[in-house]
Parts: structure tokens; C-alpha cells; sequence
């Protein structure tokens, strides 16, 4: 094939992705549009049972560029474990092209995700209520800073969360895939530990018997800085309440041995305070932040 051909033959194969991101983008800060109708509990979707599926032959580029950010796609969902928010998007995109080529139809339990293959099953829990889902991946999004996570219409109802329009949520690939060769092809830093390839549906139907379920006590934090040195931790400690962040505190973590000193702010109210916060660490220069529950 001649170079012309190659790049003609490139072009065709982002033009889904590109269209999905022009006509999308499924993630606008306002939540999207719900049915005027909206279904009872027991007309809701139940969660997909994670399989071992093969990559979609759309959606899944090396790299990709979204309003000038480029994003990269993993070679594997294997062991990725993130806390952040979660939106949702609804009637906007209802029967539209996702990137993997396949309907958006905001009545499965599916989600879009910037970098984890597709498609990928994950499991979802709101930090708040504890109500805990399965999704299967299938598109890319969300773009907004701070969103880890595009969900359906119905997996927003099962986290209870469509009102609000964004929740606080641990995300959990579960993943087929083998273990990476080396920790720089993990997907996440924040990954979670390796997990046997024959879990994910065990774990699938864990999940589906704590759905509706209330979690009492589970506050949630912003984390700062893990610090062997007790000194390195008040200076961090010393700039934050400086700077006005009068919910900063030091958790001294004696599980570990040399003990460590943890660097935290909360509890959170909820999104609003999370985005306002994480704005405003960065601005002092503090870009490694993650959710923590008590």
C-alpha cells in the first residue's frame, strides 16, 4: 500500500472517534437530559455479566487529541483502580454513534472512559451511599477536568445520582487481561493491586448484592501527601493551613512500619467542594491529589 493509501486508510479509521468527540463530547459540567418518563427501579437494566471480549476495531488508537489535550489509550485494563467523579449523559445522545462504533442507548448499563480499552467492564461505587454497579465501556469521554467517568442513564439511576448530575466514585476494571510486563504499560498510577484474571465475574455479582445498600460513617478526603518524614509532613501540613485550608489535618498511618504521615482535607461535601479544592491545589502546585474514605 502506497503512502497515500496508508494515510487515507489512518484518517478513516479516527474519523468515528473524531465524529463522536464533535458531536458529543459527553461530558458537559450541566447534566444531560433525562426521559420525561423516567423508568421505576424494577423496569432499570440488571448489570452486565463481564466476558472476555476482543478490542473494538474503532475507538481504541494509540493516541488521540480532544480540544488540544492528548489522551492515550492502555494496552491494558489490567489491575486499574481510580477514585474521582462520575457524570452521566442521557437523551443528548440517545441512539448516536458511540466511539466503538456501537448505539448509544442510555438504557444499558454502559459508560465512556478517556483511556481504558474498549470495550472493558468495570465496576462502579458511589462513595456516598455505597451503591455499587457493573458497566461495560464502550465509548470515550468524559473531557471535563476532573471526571474519570461518563455513565448511562440507567447506570446513574442505579448509583443514584442523576439529580445531582456527578458523584464521588471508585472505578474497578474488570479485567481479562494478563498481568503488564512492566509497571510503565500499567494503565493507572493509581492502580490497584494484580488480581487473578478469574475474578471478574465473582466480582460482578458481589457487586450486584450491595446495590441500594447504605454506608454509614464513609466520609471522604483529598489526599495530599504520604510522608515517611514527620517533619516533610508538617511543612505540607503548615502550607495548606496557610493558604486557608483550615480542613487539613495529619493522619498518622501506624499500620505501616516505619509509620506514615498522611496529608488530608475533609471530609467533602460532595463534587462542588472536591472541584473547588483540587482547583485550588493546583494552583498552589499540588497536582497529586486522591480520594480517600475513613
Amino acid at each position: 500500500m502506497n503512502l497515500n493509501a496508508v494515510e487515507a486508510s489512518r484518517q478513516l479509521w479516527l474519523l468515528p472517534l473524531i465524529a463522536f468527540v464533535l458531536s458529543s463530547c459527553s461530558s458537559q459540567p450541566a447534566p444531560d437530559a433525562a426521559p420525561k418518563s423516567p423508568p421505576k427501579n424494577s423496569g432499570l437494566p440488571a448489570d452486565p455479566v463481564p466476558r472476555k471480549e476482543p478490542r473494538s476495531r474503532y475507538g481504541n488508537p494509540p493516541v488521540y487529541e480532544v480540544f488540544g489535550i492528548k489522551y492515550y489509550v492502555s494496552d491494558t485494563s489490567y489491575g486499574y483502580k481510580e477514585r474521582g467523579v462520575a457524570s452521566w449523559y442521557g437523551t443528548k445522545f440517545h441512539g448516536r454513534a458511540t466511539s466503538s462504533q456501537e448505539p448509544y442507548v442510555m438504557h444499558k448499563m454502559t459508560a465512556a472512559h478517556k483511556s481504558l480499552p474498549l470495550p472493558t467492564y468495570a465496576r462502579v461505587k458511589n462513595l456516598k451511599n455505597g451503591r455499587t454497579i457493573v458497566v461495560r465501556i464502550n465509548d470515550r469521554g468524559p473531557f471535563v477536568d476532573n471526571r474519570i467517568i461518563d455513565l448511562s442513564y440507567s447506570a446513574a439511576i442505579k448509583l443514584d445520582m442523576v439529580r445531582d448530575g456527578t458523584a464521588l466514585v471508585e472505578v474497578t476494571a474488570l479485567s481479562y487481561d494478563d498481568p503488564p510486563i512492566s509497571a510503565e504499560s500499567a494503565p493507572s498510577e493509581r492502580a490497584a493491586a494484580p488480581r487473578p484474571p478469574s475474578t471478574p465475574a465473582a466480582e460482578a455479582s458481589t457487586a450486584a448484592t450491595s446495590n441500594g445498600e447504605e454506608l454509614t460513617g464513609n466520609d471522604i478526603f483529598v489526599q495530599v501527601g504520604a510522608f515517611g518524614d514527620v517533619s516533610n509532613a508538617k511543612r505540607r501540613f503548615s502550607l495548606l493551613k496557610d493558604s486557608g485550608i483550615d480542613k487539613a489535618f495529619v493522619h498518622k498511618d501506624e499500620t505501616r512500619e516505619p509509620a506514615l504521615y498522611r496529608i488530608r482535607i475533609g471530609p467533602l461535601a460532595g463534587v462542588d467542594e472536591y472541584d473547588s479544592l483540587v482547583s485550588r491545589l493546583s494552583s498552589m502546585g499540588i497536582a497529586e491529589t486522591h480520594l480517600v474514605t475513613n
